[in-house]
Order: structure tokens, then C-alpha cells, then sequence
């Protein structure tokens, strides 16, 4: 045995070379080896037999480099006959194997008679080895398209189980509406709540995606005690009220984001929520991740028509920088042809202010709201969002104008807060200019990596026409992570004039939940 340094390839055409000045130079009656002569008379053969030079020619090169046929029986069954594709295959497949023996090596240990072999199978099946690659190329070209093309590649699941404890009452003897009607006049019973949400993202280029939500939950304002005596101006625990609905599954989103260029995502569907797209905040956005109530997870007034809607929305990031354009626009039951029945979801403060409902339905009818929204984000440290939303409550005007702020001071301590203005026509209280605000600081990884505590306090509805005094809301929570899928966040809420209402005593609930995530 003597070592080759050489590739392969080129051991072949030097084998090639010297073999055909061999058989030129040799005498015309000379007598050729056994194995060639085999070899070269193998051409007139439509079948290769085990029994041939050029099986067991094979069948050694299999043994000594170790070459993985398609059907290792082809070359193993002492009774099996193979059609020259079938011998063909084989032969490729040592062919492709002492290549790459030869090229993961400098020195490969190939014996000379064994390259004169190869060199002369490859002459004797030289069209049945061009087909063979040339199937072979075509299966990876449709192969390739395939994988470019493919129906759906990635179909992502994601799940979240809430599970909460509220309790708590109110001073005083009774607790009264907007409107002065009594809503109890004794203390509520603690109560528990959930929420389930399977979300499944699927992507059929890779740059976009279809999400459908599939929820359930406890359902309704009452099932948590500030809902139940606060149910007008978002003291409502948020999680409580998505999905609207109590203990039936259902859609919560249905929705497909694409990307027309890498700086724009367009999002369409006949069921989206505004609030997923605009107004969006890092410490007080999401109520299973820091505060429960309504007031502070959005602008309450910039939110009116944030319910169950068709529409589509736009995100615009020129080069990826500072700034970012979004815009949406919803309408509320937009299915609905009849233009009878109520309306789900929408602001808290909206069958206050519009008691009958009315108007035109459909995807163009008269409730529906599109808003913008203008972000500067220069660092992920500090965003100022401008904001605006306008449109119709049942045929009736609205307009409200925005800002929503969040400052990192420091990795400890953040500094956030919104604030909204609005205008409403022919309400139940004549046309209205409500104001929102609140502000509050959050604290990162406070006594633990992971944890995120907050403090915040505003004013939700602002209206001299509404009640006689105005509504203050408070909240405190400290979000403890048990692990990347478990977190643990007690909470306590404070409303102070409750319903706008002076003579209403003031409400204090705690809740205690817990989030499972998979």
C-alpha cells in the first residue's frame, strides 16, 4: 500500500492518461488483465450479476472504504441481478465517498489498482452515472424550492395561565355610580379569578405571521371587587375582562402581520385590538406583567373604541431609527349587518356617556376609530409617543389627543406617565372635554434579578360635567419571578372618589396573582 497526497480527481485523470497510452503503445495481440478485460466487455451487458469483475469490483471498494450504498442488500444478496441504474448507483455513491475521503486528508490511502478500477467504471457506466446526477440535481433543485416555498415552515405555541385572588371593600355605608344610582351598600366577598390564552404564531416566509388567540376565562368587571364598586373609569382589574366573556373559549385575536420592506410590518384581521399597537409602555402596559387596573395599562380616553374589531394597522421604522409612525384603524362588530344587538368591549366610560346604542355597523360604520401615533425613542432608555385618535361611538363625534412618556433614570429606578384630552359629542352629558392622566416610577430588579416593582397614581376622567368631584386611583405591586415561567405578583389598589362621586367612600382591594407561562 503507498500513500497519495494527491485529491482524487486528479489521480483519476492521470490514471485515465496513462491507461489509454498503455493500450496505444501495447501490441495488438497483447493480452489484456482480467480485471480490465471484464470491465471493458461489461459494456455489452444490459444486467450486472454477482458473479461479474465489475460487482465484485464494487463490492471490495464497499468493504475497504466503508461506501453507503441506497440499499446496502443490492451489493450483499448473493442471488441479486442489478440493472446497470442500479450498479450505476452504487458505483456514485463510492465514487462520492473516496472523494470526500480524499479531501478530509492530505494523505489518503488509496490503492492504485483501486483508482484504476474506478477510473474504468466510470468509462463503462459514463451514461448511466450522467442521469443518475442529473436526477439527483434536480431533486435538490426541487428540493430547494420546496424549502423557499413550503406552506407553513414554523407554527410557534405559546400559553398563559393566569390565577388571581382579589379582596378588599370600601368606607362608608354605601358606594354610588356617576350617576347617583347605588351600586352596593354592603362589603363583597373575596373572589378568584382566571384567564387561559393559547397563542399560535405561524410564519410562512419567515417575516411574517398569523396569530390566532384562543382565550377563556372568568369573565365580566363583577368577578374582581374594584370592578364590581369602580366599573366606570378603568379600575376594573384588566385581565378580568379579556376575554369579556365567562367560561366559554373563543377567538381573542385573529390577525396576519406581513413585512413589504424590512422598516414597515402591516398587520390586517378581522379580529385586533388597538391597544396591541399604540400606546404601548415598558413599565405599565400589560396587567399579568405590572399594573391590574384598566387606568394604568392604557390612556383611558385615547382607548374608547379598544375592543373586539376589525381593521389593520401600520409600524414604520425609517432605517431603524429614532423615530417610528404607527396607525390603526378598528371598527367594532364589524360582521354585524343587522346594525342591531350591543357592541363588546370598547372604554369603560362609554355606556355612561352613550346609553343607546345606535348607528350603522359594518367594517365602515358609524363606531369605528383610527389613530396615530408618532414615537422618539433615541436610546431603549427614553420614548415620547404623541398620539391621536378619532372616529365615532354609535354615530357620535369623538377626538382625543395623547402623550405617553417613559424614562430610564437609572437601572434601578424609571420614571413613566401618560396623559390624554379629549372632545365628545351629544353625550348623555352634553358635548364633554374629559382629561386623563397618571405617572408613576417602576423598579427594576429591586431585592431580586427578574423582579420589577411600581407605584403610580392618576386621574382617569376629569370632567366637571360628569360628578362632583374627581376620581384619584392608586396602585403598588412588586412582580416576584419564581423562574423564567412562573411569577408571582401581589398587588394593592386604592380608589379615592370613586365614580367621580364625592360622597362615595374610598375603595381599597389587594390581589394576588399568579402567571404560568409556556
Amino acid at each position: 500500500m503507498k500513500w497519495y497526497p494527491l485529491p482524487l480527481s486528479m489521480f483519476l485523470l492521470l490514471l485515465s492518461a496513462n491507461s489509454l497510452l498503455a493500450e496505444l503503445a501495447a501490441p495488438a495481440g497483447a493480452e489484456k488483465s482480467p480485471v480490465v478485460k471484464d470491465l471493458t466487455s461489461g459494456q455489452q451487458r444490459s444486467n450486472v450479476r454477482p458473479t461479474d469483475r465489475s460487482f465484485q469490483a464494487v463490492r471490495s471498494l464497499i468493504d475497504r472504504y466503508g461506501c453507503i450504498t441506497a440499499n446496502p442488500n443490492d451489493f450483499s444478496d448473493p442471488a441479486r441481478i442489478l440493472t446497470r441504474y442500479e450498479f450505476a448507483t452504487g458505483l456514485n455513491n463510492c465514487l462520492t465517498r473516496m472523494n470526500e475521503l480524499s479531501a478530509s486528508s492530505t494523505t489518503v490511502a488509496i490503492r492504485p489498482e483501486d483508482l484504476n478500477i474506478l477510473n474504468r467504471l466510470q468509462q463503462e457506466f459514463a451514461p448511466e452515472l450522467a442521469i443518475i446526477r442529473e436526477r439527483a440535481n434536480t431533486i435538490a433543485d426541487s428540493t430547494n424550492k420546496l424549502n423557499t416555498q413550503q406552506f407553513s415552515p414554523t407554527t410557534k405555541l405559546r400559553g398563559q395561565v393566569i390565577v388571581a385572588v382579589n379582596a378588599g371593600g370600601f368606607s362608608g355605608e354605601r358606594i354610588i355610580d356617576a350617576q347617583g344610582r347605588q351600586i352596593a351598600n354592603e362589603q363583597p366577598p373575596a373572589t378568584t379569578l382566571y384567564r387561559v390564552a393559547l397563542d399560535l404564531n405561524t410564519s410562512f416566509t419567515g417575516t411574517d405571521a398569523l396569530r390566532i388567540l384562543l382565550e377563556t376565562g372568568s369573565g365580566g368587571g363583577t368577578t374582581n371587587v374594584t370592578g364590581l364598586l369602580e366599573p366606570t373609569f378603568g379600575s376594573v382589574i384588566d385581565f378580568s375582562v379579556k376575554p369579556p366573556t365567562r367560561n366559554t373559549i373563543g377567538i381573542g385575536r385573529l390577525v396576519y402581520a406581513f413585512k413589504p420592506n424590512p422598516d414597515l410590518q402591516v398587520a390586517i384581521g378581522p379580529d385586533i385590538r388597538i391597544s396591541d399597537y399604540i400606546d404601548r409602555n415598558r413599565y405599565a402596559n400589560l396587567s399579568f406583567r405590572d399594573f391590574n387596573s384598566q387606568v394604568f395599562v392604557n390612556n383611558l380616553l385615547l382607548m374608547t373604541n379598544d375592543g373586539p374589531s376589525a381593521g389593520g394597522a401600520i409600524d414604520w421604522n425609517p432605517d431603524r431609527g429614532a423615530f417610528s409612525l404607527r396607525a390603526t384603524y378598528s371598527a367594532r362588530d364589524a360582521a354585524n349587518s343587522s346594525s342591531q344587538g350591543p357592541i363588546r368591549g370598547g372604554a369603560s366610560f362609554v355606556p355612561l356617556l352613550y346609553p343607546i346604542q345606535g348607528g350603522n355597523r359594518g367594517l365602515f360604520g358609524d363606531t369605528h376609530q383610527y389613530t396615530a401615533e408618532l414615537e422618539y425613542a433615541p436610546s431603549k432608555a427614553m420614548a415620547v409617543r404623541l398620539q391621536y385618535s378619532g372616529g365615532e361611538v354609535y354615530d357620535r363625534r369623538f377626538d382625543v389627543a395623547g402623550i405617553n412618556v417613559e424614562l430610564q433614570i437609572s437601572p434601578q429606578i424609571a420614571f413613566f406617565g401618560r396623559y390624554g384630552y379629549g372632545s365628545y359629542e351629544k353625550t348623555t352629558f352634553g358635548n364633554i372635554n374629559p382629561n386623563y392622566w397618571m405617572a408613576g416610577l417602576a423598579f427594576p430588579d429591586l431585592l431580586m434579578k427578574g423582579s420589577l416593582a411600581g407605584i403610580a397614581i392618576g386621574q382617569p376622567f376629569i370632567s366637571n360635567e360628569v360628578g362632583n368631584a374627581n376620581q384619584t386611583n392608586i396602585e403598588a405591586f412588586y412582580r416576584i419571578a419564581v423562574s423564567d415561567n412562573i411569577q408571582v405578583t401581589p398587588s394593592i389598589q386604592i380608589v379615592n372618589n370613586p365614580s367621580n362621586q364625592s360622597a362615595n367612600g374610598t375603595i381599597v382591594t389587594g390581589t394576588v396573582q399568579t402567571v404560568f407561562s409556556f
